[in-house]
């Protein structure tokens, strides 16, 4: 039994990284599509605007 006690214990920390690492991971990559996004938003309005500012053929 206290081996099973010692196996379970000596994967704790390997476990505790990954999920560490996948919160990490998930935070950084949802923050690069919301900037992708925003960029995307912004680039529309400057096109939007530079449509505007055109003269009329």
């Amino acid at each position: 039994m206290q081996v099973v006690i010692d196996a379970l214990i000596a994967t704790l920390p390997p476990i505790s990284m990954m999920f560490l690492v996948y919160f990490l991971f998930k935070s950084i990559l949802g923050a690069d599509a919301k900037e992708r996004k925003v960029r995307a938003q912004v680039e529309a309005e400057e096109r939007a605007k530079l449509a505007s500012n055109q003269p009329k053929k």
